[in-house]
């Protein structure tokens, strides 16, 4: 039989995914975070692989492989989650991890019945499936949805309060904020609801070959972002800084009294000939070594008596700074040219900032300036 286009998809993708397994296992970058993504990716490749042999061959052999490998998905939302938190967290799969994947280990057992189905009746089954039963192995789509949405659920969280931690520590928390995450947990939801429609409702363009095909998509997604995603500086939960957990430390009456004092060194930095906040990649333990204060302290007093997390106060700074510089009538240089001067590292936080502190955009604001310059002339 010759091979079909979707046959032909998933062998394609399978190789890619092993050989995409492979090379994330070797990668010094996040270590531990990318070998359970080459685990992830070569289950994946295992997956894709049987299913293709499947559908070229339809054997009853294969088909107790299919219905194994279907059984995977119940493992590709956990490794996501075990992924996530190793990059935010620096955890390391460890022996008690394994009860993630507990959702696997159960519908294995199961399942064991076909597993270890004789021959005739496997023989029977592979028919009644090939002639488009729906029933078969269809009642466990339920749980493995909801069961393999939910850690994509719960890994994105994971994100947030890492963006979150990194805001309190550090200026440029955009630029570390693991923005592909979303893009490989956007492709896998859409995968899930995918295959929900497809499991409820009859639809022949919502196929197994376009589920799959979207799979194999996903793949190359997996590729292109985790080949080059740089060194990620993890921030475990338990180095937040006072302004996100308070610590009887931070209330405590002789470190309110100092807050003063400490607004003002701060103030002294930030308005010095060369101002802190110039520095792209400025860190929150930067500012309390050259204050002279704790970092607890600085971070209560920026949280409490500023406003706002490290990375709003020191952004506020640097809005000023570029309005500062667009009032000037003899400034030419470009607005996005005066944001990196001024420190930020990111077009569109820069954008984003300034428009949520000034309420207009950066090239609004520099034409009303114009404007009103030449009106007055």
């Amino acid at each position: 039989m010759l091979f079909s286009l979707w046959t032909f998809v998933y062998i394609a993708a399978a190789v890619q995914a092993g050989l995409l397994g492979l090379a994330l296992w070797r990668r010094a970058a996040n270590r531990e975070a990318n070998r359970l993504l080459a685990v992830w990716v070569g289950l994946t490749a295992i997956d894709l692989a049987v299913k293709a042999m499947f559908w070229h061959l339809l054997t009853p052999e294969w088909f107790r492989a299919y219905r194994f490998v279907a059984l995977f998905p119940f493992l590709y939302g956990s490794l996501f989650y075990l992924y996530v938190r190793a990059l935010t967290q620096g955890r390391a799969f460890r022996p008690r991890d394994a009860v993630h994947l507990a959702g696997f280990v159960v519908m294995l057992a199961l399942n064991s019945y076909v597993l270890t189905m004789d021959e005739a009746g496997l023989r029977a089954m592979a028919a009644r499936w090939l002639a488009g039963e729906r029933t078969i192995g269809a009642w466990f789509d339920l749980p493995l949805f909801l069961y393999s949405l939910s850690y994509v659920v719960a890994a994105l969280v994971l994100v947030r309060a890492y963006r979150q931690r990194l805001r309190q520590r550090r200026s440029d928390a955009d630029r570390l904020s693991l923005r592909w995450i979303n893009a490989m947990a956007g492709f896998q939801i859409a995968i899930w609801c995918l295959a929900i429609v497809q499991a409820l409702f009859y639809l022949p363009v919502l196929n197994y070959g376009l589920l799959f095909g979207l799979i194999a998509t996903w793949v190359c997604v997996v590729g292109w972002f985790s080949l080059g995603q740089p060194p990620v500086q993890d921030e475990p939960a338990s180095a937040q800084t006072v302004a996100v957990d308070t610590s009887d430390e931070d209330s405590a009456p002789i470190d309110s009294s100092r807050y003063a004092e400490v607004e003002a060194r701060l103030a002294q930095l930030m308005a010095s000939d060369t101002p802190l906040y110039l520095e792209p990649a400025l860190t929150i333990g930067q500012v309390a070594r050259r204050s002279g204060y704790p970092e607890y302290l600085v971070s209560a007093v920026i949280n409490r008596r500023l406003g706002g997390s490290f990375w709003d106060y020191v952004n506020r700074l640097r809005v000023e700074a570029v309005r500062e510089r667009l009032g000037d009538p003899a400034e030419t240089r470009t607005i996005l040219d005066l944001a990196y001067a001024c420190g930020f590292t990111s077009k569109s936080t820069f954008n984003a900032a300034f428009k949520r502190q000034v309420g207009e955009t950066p090239s609004g604001y520099r034409r009303r300036l114009a404007a009103a310059a030449g009106s007055t002339a």
